[in-house]
């Protein structure tokens, strides 16, 4: 595709809380996939749409048949600005450039464009829609939990994916979940809220296809430094991508860095390389996003101006 340069003014800076999560569950990869049944692309359906490594939210299965997602039982905060990044504001406005790019499209993952996948989608309690993928509070509870197998240490977290019932009710949703075992390859556990737009939630368990879309109208992407982050250590979260991110790269200055991808969806640097650089942020199908002029503002969404192509 053509790449693009743009010079934009940068957005405000909304900031947020460190919301508060109950220690998770860290799992590794399973040994399989959830098993492709066709590859044909669905059309894309519109949807609306900090803690340490130690104590990562996941999906917990529950004591009943259907495997339960548990939030945190004190809930998360909600976002708030705060005194330091409106001190900041004013030094980092009109200095975030953007750019758009494209490459040799990076390995997919367990999750491929143009496939089907089966299962079965079970309901958990969401919350106000935080998860282990650390996006904090969702702006709708259209959103679940994918089994840890094809969470894949987190790298579904943000896809959007179509489910689809036996019944011929479907529901978009957008993966801010782990859910571990007894969740098998394939599975979904669905907040209840989404779980409802297919069936009674007295159903449990229901049978599922399911594909990985790339929705409309979902606004722009942003990125967050977490906390702790500072030119000597740094995690960094995209926000907000249409597509999976498949690959996150920091300039050191003589090149680009591949960060390593954690478990909980944060992209680590742990010598401080390109900590406060520029950012380049790849999706599965080879688009490149670059990011510059964003500083180093622990746990601050800051907005960019660019976000991946529909697909």
């Amino acid at each position: 595709m053509l790449g693009t340069t743009v010079a934009v003014a940068a957005a405000g800076v909304l900031a947020y809380l460190s919301t508060a999560l109950l220690p998770g569950h860290k799992v590794d990869a399973g040994p399989a996939a959830a098993t492709p049944l066709v590859t044909s692309q669905p059309k894309a359906a519109d949807t609306a749409g900090t803690a340490s490594p130690s104590a990562t939210p996941s999906a917990t299965p529950s004591p009943s048949s259907s495997p339960s997602s548990s939030p945190s039982a004190s809930g998360s905060a909600s976002p708030k600005a705060t005194a330091s990044a409106k001190a900041t504001k004013s030094s980092s406005e009109g200095t975030q450039k953007t750019s758009r790019g494209s490459t040799t499209p990076p390995s997919a993952g367990r999750i491929r464009p143009n496939t089907s996948y089966k299962g079965v989608a079970t309901a958990y309690e969401a919350g106000v829609g935080d998860g282990a993928c650390l996006f904090g509070p969702s702006p709708d509870m259209m959103i679940a939990a994918m089994n840890t197998t094809d969470y894949e240490t987190s790298r579904a977290c943000g896809a959007y994916v179509l489910v689809r019932a036996a019944n011929g009710k479907s529901i978009t949703v957008r993966i801010t979940n782990e859910c571990p075992l007894p969740c098998a390859p394939g599975q979904i556990d669905l907040s209840q809220q989404a779980f409802a737009k297919l069936a009674d939630l007295k159903v449990g368990r229901l049978s599922i296809t399911w594909s990985l879309v790339s929705p409309s109208s979902i606004g722009t992407m942003s990125i967050r430094y977490k906390t702790g982050s500072s030119a000597y250590w740094c995690g960094i979260q995209a926000i907000g991508h249409r597509n999976p991110v498949a690959r996150l790269e920091v300039s050191t200055g003589s090149g680009w860095r591949s960060l390593p991808r954690t478990s909980y969806n944060y992209f680590i640097s742990d010598n401080g390389s390109g900590c406060g650089k520029a950012i380049r942020v790849t999706d599965i199908y080879g688009e490149q996003l670059t990011i510059s002029g964003l500083a180093v503002l622990p746990n601050v969404v800051q907005p960019t101006r660019v976000q991946f192509s529909r697909h």
